[in-house]
């Protein structure tokens, strides 16, 4: 299991129908192309916060 830490952060404003934009210069570190597929999760602590992690999979 790989540890991770952070690179750096932003805020991002949510749009109509909750659509985010991931910034271009996150894109460009990710290597995230039109039609790419994201997995998705939705994580819970103990005490409720929730938080939502993204990632792009080796193989798209």
């Amino acid at each position: 299991m790989g540890i991770y830490r952070v690179k750096y952060r932003t805020s991002i404003p949510v749009g109509s129908g909750g659509r985010i934009t991931i910034p271009q210069e996150m894109r460009e570190d990710l290597g995230i192309d039109d039609g790419d597929t994201l997995a998705a999760r939705l994580e819970e602590s103990e005490t409720g916060r929730r938080q939502i992690t993204f990632w792009k999979s080796e193989n798209s």
